[in-house]
């Protein structure tokens, strides 16, 4: 497990990214928090930076919306989900559990600017 960062250290509607082999992002809908790859599988760009809504983020880049419980995508531009991991909050500090299913990452061909 990843350890991530003081329970309290991540507001309501906001989101951190922990880097790693595969960056991940941590967000804090409604008091529940959620972890997914942290690179939209559109284009390059951290879904921690984007906006939280419900249970979603949105990209700051094209606005691909990624569902944080599931990590499908909303729709266009972005057509690949988002892997979800497990977070655990122990003892007052947040853990990820990476998921062992392969990371959807951009494709040569989504890097180019649209």
């Amino acid at each position: 497990m990843i350890e991530v960062c003081a329970a309290d250290a991540i507001p309501a509607g906001e989101g951190i990214r922990v880097d790693g082999d595969v960056p991940v992002a941590v967000f804090n809908s409604g008091g529940t928090l959620y972890a997914i790859d942290d690179t939209c599988t559109h284009q390059d760009a951290s879904l921690a930076d984007g906006w939280v809504e419900e249970c979603a983020v949105e990209c700051p880049l094209h606005a691909s919306c990624f569902d944080l419980r599931t990590g499908q995508a909303s729709g266009p531009p972005a057509r690949k989900p988002v892997r979800t991991h497990r977070v655990v909050v122990a003892d007052g500090i947040v853990y990820v559990e990476l998921s062992s299913d392969p990371a959807a990452v951009p494709t040569a061909g989504s890097l180019v600017p649209s």
